[in-house]
């Protein structure tokens, strides 16, 4: 039989779906799963909704949650700005500028974020008055620490601090990504540093960045559960203050944990949407 016979009866068999029966037997146990979830959900009684939705929507849920989305941004912005300043310098040629961003990395990431808040929470314990002047000689201008930081403002030091240095990895290992050669072209046709920069390196780098970067703005908006501890009254801290004084635990920590799922669902569809604009290239 020639090679044409053989291939006019392959192409008169039928065509059959490959079968798999046990993804469905896993589809079916799956559902079955979150059936039995959300039944419990409508009728166990300890969830309490009827307190939940009197207080999802109460004024002072509404305005710990915006403290909590001013901490975020104003962690996030703070702390990238200073993140992008030390991963230059874990970048920099310069041994010594080296060893300042690394020890920086290493000190803020050892310390855990709630030891950090307590410090800067109680600066004026170690230092009641600071100065500004000549070094080791007159005081020009000097303040009380305790009028200097609020509990506010010390939360912002403390987010900021500690994200520059979780930032900082991120913005040099999405640098670092980026094909050496591409610059080296890049010089070699006569193209200006800086917009070697803006139009080859953070574009590309951009797409390593941003899924980390993303991840972390997500974690620090959890993560301002913990300044709490600050008496703060963010979105966490005014839950407890709530449920201190009714004992409807569940039902107050469920308003929170919806907050947390409705606003980190927002911060993942503006990662979905600037991560498709700076992949738009890659999609041509």
């Amino acid at each position: 039989m020639s090679s044409k016979d053989r291939s006019d009866d392959l192409s008169s068999l039928p065509v059959v779906a490959a079968r798999h029966p046990w993804r469905w037997v896993g589809v079916v146990a799956v559902l079955v799963l979150v059936a039995q979830f959300v039944h419990g959900l409508v009728t166990n009684p300890g969830w309490d909704w009827p307190t939940f939705a009197r207080y999802f929507t109460a004024e002072s849920i509404l305005t710990a949650v915006g403290t909590t989305i001013v901490l975020t941004v104003l962690g996030t912005v703070l702390g990238f700005a200073l993140g992008i300043v030390v991963a230059v310098l874990r970048l920099s040629r310069s041994r010594f500028l080296q060893a300042v961003g690394w020890t920086y990395i290493w000190a803020f990431r050892s310390i855990p974020l709630i030891v950090q808040l307590l410090f800067w929470f109680n600066i004026s314990y170690l230092y009641q008055r600071l100065s500004l002047g000549i070094p080791f000689g007159p005081e020009l201008v000097s303040f009380e620490t305790v009028e200097l930081i609020s509990p506010m403002g010390a939360a912002v030091v403390g987010l900021a601090l500690h994200q520059a240095a979780y930032a900082a990895e991120i913005v040099r290992s999405g640098v670092i990504s980026v094909d050496p050669g591409q610059l080296e072209a890049a010089a070699a046709l006569g193209i200006p540093k800086t917009r070697q920069f803006r139009r080859i390196v953070l574009p590309q780098a951009m797409r390593a960045i941003l899924p980390n970067a993303a991840n972390e703005v997500i974690s620090l908006f959890k993560g301002t559960s913990v300044v709490s501890v600050m008496a703060i009254g963010e979105l966490f801290y005014q839950v407890q203050v709530i449920y201190g004084r009714n004992a409807r635990v569940v039902a107050l920590l469920m308003v929170a944990t919806v907050w947390y799922i409705i606003l980190t669902t927002l911060l993942s569809i503006g990662q979905h949407y600037v991560e498709r604009y700076f992949a738009r290239g890659d999609r041509r």
